[in-house]
């Protein structure tokens, strides 16, 4: 079902009270169907004849300043009231001031469209839970103790721990072994500047950093 926008304003003024929209002229018209396929606000319709001739049904529909379709029109068979009109409408109704609160109104909306933009591709870009494989030796449990005080206070926490050793003397010693761990956050923020100073602190303890996974 075609819009019918002639109840709406232009810049505070009742659509109805500006005369602008197309007239064809019918003797010019080839029936290209050009303006039908090119307006897209239904202003037009073609005669379901074998002339297909273009004819405006919903005027008030035009865009008040728009003669795009006139543009395209080969044979310049719309034509479109003189653009002074529009002009005269301005200066009567000034409607600068209308016109500067609604492009606040478009600044503001476009501003907050995009901080949720960034917002988001900040959101895409966080780390929330990571994977962390290392090797060496542990030393009594010393590194596990470490990260105990890593994460306290923290909103992070350390999670699926896996430790595997040769034998089970070799836990307390400098025995070299394999340790698996996951680095989540418990409020789901990023979590990347905890991950820079558990990198040290593997370091620190002469592990080796096998792998590191994000996984969110």
């Amino acid at each position: 079902m075609a819009r019918d926008l002639s109840n709406q304003q232009w810049h505070g003024i009742p659509r109805k009270e500006i005369p602008w929209y197309p007239t064809v002229d019918p003797e010019k018209c080839i029936g290209c169907e050009l303006c039908f396929v090119t307006c897209g606000r239904e202003v037009y319709e073609i005669t379901p004849d074998k002339h297909h001739k273009a004819r405006v049904v919903r005027p008030y529909n035009c865009m008040v300043g728009c003669s795009t379709c006139a543009m395209v029109c080969p044979t310049q068979a719309i034509s479109f009231p003189n653009r002074e009109m529009i002009w005269k409408l301005e200066r009567e109704y000034k409607i600068f001031k209308l016109v500067h609160e609604e492009a606040r109104v478009k600044k503001e909306k476009m501003n907050l469209a995009q901080s949720r933009e960034n917002a988001e591709q900040q959101v895409a870009k966080a780390i929330t839970r990571a994977r962390f494989e290392v090797a060496g030796g542990f030393g009594e449990k010393r590194f596990l103790m470490q990260l105990k005080e890593f994460i306290a206070n923290k909103p992070i926490d350390i999670v699926n721990v896996t430790m595997e050793v040769p034998t089970l003397q070799d836990t307390f010693r400098e025995a070299p072994g394999y340790m698996r761990f996951e680095v989540t956050s418990t409020q789901q923020e990023d979590i990347q500047a905890y991950l820079e100073a558990l990198r040290s602190l593997i370091k620190e303890n002469q592990l080796v950093l096998i792998d590191e996974t994000h996984l969110t």
